[in-house]
């Protein structure tokens, strides 16, 4: 980079002299313009946007400081040098109140006039990097602003919002969509078939995308004020955002018709069933997880039942809070806090001890549900579960599990063994980087991208980004990205309304004949095949 310098003096001599001494090429920099006046050395910024001006005091029409003065007010970034044969005091004493970066005396060596110039050209280069920095992380606020608004929607989802940040929450420009709503949520199971029995982590999170992509397509043409988040593997939630004018009976069967409708896509696109459980709408946005609590008890007592044929009530259940509990304890896990999963899990056992109506049904159904969240949280930062325990026999532990108290000695064991691994360290750094690259896939699919892309994103080697990523999930990002463009081609070649040729071009493919290879590669069928079967 060359420094631009711009020289204002109204004597030819000076401004010669300073031309010969200033030692350009030592210091990267350039001569863009020269001026005899303040007026005129106005003109010249405007033209050349010098990063230095080296000027003098005395001149007429304008004067240096006179000129300093209009520069300051209209915030001009660069370094401003005087060289005068003034040096009066109450000149200098202006010149500092105007933050000069030099006042010279003329006449300066050009010993002095280097050193001034290279002390200037190191701050600018401060300022330049302090700048770029601020850039870059102004670009990855922007980068990840939809993954921080997902972590804060999951939190008032699962109330583990911090209480004490409540205020400050809600964003100035949404708090009246927020504020003047009642709100209600459904919760959503993936429901365990024999076509997802035997799923890798890697194809059901391909569900999941496909499952989402669905909702959202169905809510942003039945009831757009609503938010979508995945949860806890099999398990996701929306939240309807409901306007006061609505009749309370109204909403409530406008949203069990969408989930109704949603219901069918999944199943009749994907082939998979779903189960919806609806919480109590709520006047207030910091009573939503008491909505997602209902919904899931919902849920659950259309999962396990006792002897007597149901779980405890509603209002004795929704005090445990499962879902809460879930989402800490999956985050705990997630990054290695094995004292803090210790402690979410000794504080929710005493909540389950208190209680006369939990059974060991439901105390197993917990298992299973936590082992399964265990096993797709480490399966985002790189680890098999089943690989930490080759040998275990999850059916014939989970019987053993009658009490809350076996149940506490059995999930501290497995925490333990799960933040001890000495694998764990390495892999959990991986996490954001391997969720990014998943997410931009998803996001990006119909677009031409790839490693490089993500290299420029991240500001790491292709070869790197390559290795984790096929660590954590097992395939190239470039197979990766291929699996997520099928899916989608299969659920509107599922949908029929579009061509072949349509499809191939929302997919990222603007080659019909090489999509059409790809697709029967994966999917054993050709495109054309998949219209006429209705599959």
């Amino acid at each position: 980079m060359m420094w631009k310098i711009l020289i204002i003096d109204d004597d030819f001599q000076v401004l010669e002299g300073m031309k010969k001494a200033i030692p350009w090429a030592s210091i990267d920099a350039e001569l863009v313009g020269e001026a005899s006046d303040g007026a005129e050395g106005l003109e010249m910024v405007q033209q050349t946007e010098p990063d230095i001006i080296i000027t003098d005091i005395y001149m007429p029409v304008m004067n240096g400081l006179e000129m300093i003065e209009k520069l300051r007010e209209a915030n001009f970034p660069g370094e401003l040098i005087i060289l005068s044969g003034y040096t009066d005091f109450q000149y200098a004493r202006q010149a500092l109140r105007l933050q000069v970066s030099d006042y010279l005396s003329k006449p300066v060596t050009i010993q002095e006039l280097e050193t001034v110039l290279t002390k200037v050209i190191k701050e600018l280069e401060a300022k330049e990097i302090k700048k770029i920095e601020q850039e870059e992380i102004k670009r990855r606020l922007l980068l990840y602003e939809p993954f921080g608004q997902q972590e804060w929607l999951k939190s008032v989802m699962t109330g583990t919002f911090h209480k004490s940040a409540v205020a400050a929450s809600i964003p100035p420009s949404e708090q009246a969509y927020w504020l003047h709503r009642s709100h209600l949520v459904m919760g959503i199971e993936l429901m365990s078939t024999v076509r997802t029995a035997n799923l890798s982590l890697i194809d059901w999170n391909l569900f999941r995308f496909a499952l989402a992509n669905i909702i959202r397509e169905v809510l942003a043409e039945d009831w757009p004020e609503s938010d979508f988040i995945e949860l806890h593997s099999h398990h996701a939630a929306i939240m309807f955002h409901i306007d006061d004018t609505i009749p309370m009976e109204t909403a409530l069967d406008r949203i069990r018709s969408i989930g109704n409708r949603i219901a069918d896509c999944v199943l009749t696109y994907l082939k998979l069933t779903i189960r919806l459980g609806l919480g109590q709408m709520k006047a207030s946005w910091l009573e939503i997880s008491d909505s997602t609590e209902e919904a899931f008890l919902d849920l659950l007592q259309q999962t396990v039942t006792t002897p007597q044929g149901k779980l405890a009530s509603v209002s004795s259940e929704l005090a445990i809070r499962p879902i809460k509990f879930y989402q800490e304890l999956a985050e705990a896990i997630v990054y290695s806090k094995e004292e803090t999963a210790a402690q979410i899990v000794e504080a929710y056992i005493r909540q389950i001890q208190s209680m006369s109506t939990i059974t060991p049904a439901y105390l197993q159904y917990l298992c299973t549900e936590l082992w399964t969240i265990f096993a797709y949280s480490l399966y985002s930062v790189s680890i098999v579960l089943d690989e930490l325990f080759p040998d275990m026999n999850l059916s014939a532990e989970i019987v053993q599990i009658q009490t809350p108290e076996q149940l506490q000695q059995w999930l501290q064991h497995k925490i333990h063994v799960i933040a001890t691994s000495r694998h764990w360290n390495e892999n959990s750094k991986h996490k954001d980087v391997v969720e990014f690259m998943i997410q931009y896939a998803h996001d990006h699919y119909a677009e031409e991208i790839g490693l490089e892309d993500m290299s420029k994103q991240l500001y790491l080697s292709r070869n790197y980004l390559n290795q984790i990523f096929k660590k954590a999930t097992g395939e190239t990002f470039t197979n990766y990205l291929i699996q997520v463009r099928m899916k989608k081609a299969q659920t509107l070649l599922a949908e029929g309304n579009y061509l072949i040729y349509e499809i191939s071009e929302k997919v990222g493919y603007k080659n019909v004949p090489y999509f059409s290879s790809i697709f029967k590669k994966y999917t054993g069928v050709s495109p054309s095949e998949v219209g006429k079967s209705g599959l």
